[in-house]
């Protein structure tokens, strides 16, 4: 064993769950890591001995279920290294023994199993003296056991003899017998379940929590995690009260005056934004409007799509006069598109919270809710993640832009998930017939920081972007999508301009 003073905690080299941990785990104490199989508890412990190694402590793998080549294939697959400073030891059954060279006759009895087993541990562990021991799985020697009774004395003196030698163990339960059984829980000093979710659509999540670690804090409920080519990789849930910045709270304006006028001069810095309409009236024109204004600021970007082809989204916003690819190729806009059916609340949250860490982005899009939605298990947990997830970004100074597609054309719309209350400022978009021609028409509804106008605008998308009207005073019912002409004459913007695309 490393005779060196161990550390406080011995961190477990899986990105992100030293974080939850507070730092890793507490040395010299046994843990539970608990699973069904194919969770990811394998990974994890050959990552908490590959971290030890790399630190120069020695790590012994006990293994009861799995072949020495099994474990070192499914290394091999995320490219680990099991070298000289990890020794796994693989515990044959004495079953396998029984042949005629042994020259055996009767199967050995579970009393005679379990402590041969016992034996064969204690052995190994004296013969490395290793700092760091993962032994799996504990659905072995339950069944050895037979009784929980036995199970519990056994567990009890394993805890023992590790504690007495100073290493942190990480012992390995894959659920496959008797999960009501909580002995071990009470013995250990912490506990890790692992989940695996299967969504109707889409891949597997995967989400970890802590549900005990004596003495210590810990960062409490379910975290998102993934298992990638190289190791586990935890995303650890978001606590907004945790992330705050100094900025002053100056006004940003879109550099259109017809919207600057609706928005009362502008939006103020580190607010949210909503703008909520149906499919095509250019909700995502809007929000890169904000994109173009912020990058003429001299600001970074950060743009996340769910709905829309990068490659046509490009194509569609360079017609009206915004090439947004020349920008992310400049390195002033981030742009990235996700697949909802494959992605986590917790890796959205990460990746947005990485990209403005790293990049320092003062605008950033999300495009759209709908989209999002669909990587939710609930639309509950849609509004907790989308409330942290604000919350962190106005904290940082950043503006956040939101859109929302409504179900349907016309008349009465509402939205798969209200989230109005959440934004600092919505901004409402409407379709509306006039002279035989459906038009587009806009209006802010809200918004918490200053004046803004009441008002409710024409507004049209051709090749020079945005142009807006004067304020439609001889209409009523626009925002149904069932005006009544009220007035002589109505200040209608002209159609001699051909219209652009729209989104």
């Amino acid at each position: 064993m490393n005779t060196a003073l161990p550390a406080t905690k011995a961190r477990t080299g899986v990105s992100g769950l030293d974080t939850i941990l507070a730092g890793g785990l507490s040395t010299g104490h046994v843990f539970l890591l608990e699973g069904n199989p194919g969770a990811g508890k394998t990974t994890i412990a050959l990552q908490f001995l590959i971290e030890g190694a790399r630190l120069g402590e020695r790590g012994l793998y006990i293994t009861l279920s799995e072949t020495e080549s099994e474990l070192r294939a499914g290394a091999a697959s995320h490219g680990m290294v099991i070298d000289g400073n990890i020794e796994v030891f693989e515990v044959v059954p004495p079953e396998s023994l029984l042949d005629a060279e042994q020259q055996q006759s009767l199967l050995y009895s579970s009393d005679l199993e379990l402590g041969e087993t016992t034996k064969e541990i204690f052995a190994a562990f004296e013969r490395i003296r290793p700092s760091r021991v993962v032994l799996d799985s504990l659905s072995e020697i339950r069944l050895l056991a037979q009784s929980s009774l036995r199970y519990r004395r056994q567990i009890l003196a394993l805890k023992h003899y590790f504690a007495r030698q100073g290493a942190t163990v990480l012992l390995l339960d894959d659920l496959t017998s008797d999960t009501l059984d909580k002995t071990v829980h009470s013995v250990v000093h912490g506990v890790i379940h692992l989940d695996e979710l299967a969504p109707s659509y889409g891949a597997e999540r995967r989400r970890l929590r802590v549900t005990k670690y004596r003495g210590q804090a810990f960062r409490g409920g379910y975290h998102d995690f993934t298992i990638q080519t190289g190791g586990v990789v935890v995303f650890p849930r978001l606590v907004a009260a945790e992330h705050r910045s100094s900025y002053v709270r100056d006004q940003l304006a879109s550099g259109i005056a017809g919207l600057d006028l609706l928005l009362g001069g502008g939006l103020e810095r580190g607010s949210s934004t909503l703008i909520l309409g149906p499919a095509g009236t250019g909700k995502s024109t809007f929000s890169f409007q904000f994109v173009m204004a912020a990058v003429a600021r001299g600001e970074k970007v950060a743009v996340f799509i769910f709905d829309e082809e990068l490659g046509l989204l490009f194509t569609r916003l360079k017609q009206l006069g915004m090439d947004i690819e020349a920008l992310r190729d400049e390195g002033l806009v981030h742009i990235e598109q996700l697949d909802a059916a494959e992605l986590s609340p917790g890796e959205f949250a990460h990746r947005v919270c990485t990209s403005v860490d790293r990049s320092g982005a003062k605008t950033v899009i999300i495009d759209s809710i709908n989209g999002y939605q669909a990587s939710m298990p609930d639309e509950n947990s849609l509004i907790l993640h989308m409330h942290e997830l604000l919350q962190y970004l106005n904290r940082q100074g950043a503006n956040t832009f939101l859109t929302v597609a409504q179900h349907g054309l016309v008349g009465d719309m509402k939205a798969p998930v209200d989230v109005t209350y959440l934004a600092d400022t919505v901004i409402l978009l409407r379709y509306f017939e006039a002279a035989g021609k459906v038009r587009r028409a806009v209006s802010v509804i809200k918004k918490r920081t200053g004046f803004h106008e009441d008002t409710i605008r024409e507004y049209r998308i051709d090749a020079t972007g945005l142009r807006f009207g004067d304020p439609l005073v001889g209409f009523q019912g626009v925002l149904r999508g069932v005006p009544e002409f009220i007035a002589a004459s109505a200040p209608l913007l002209p159609t001699d301009n051909k219209d652009g695309g729209n989104s």
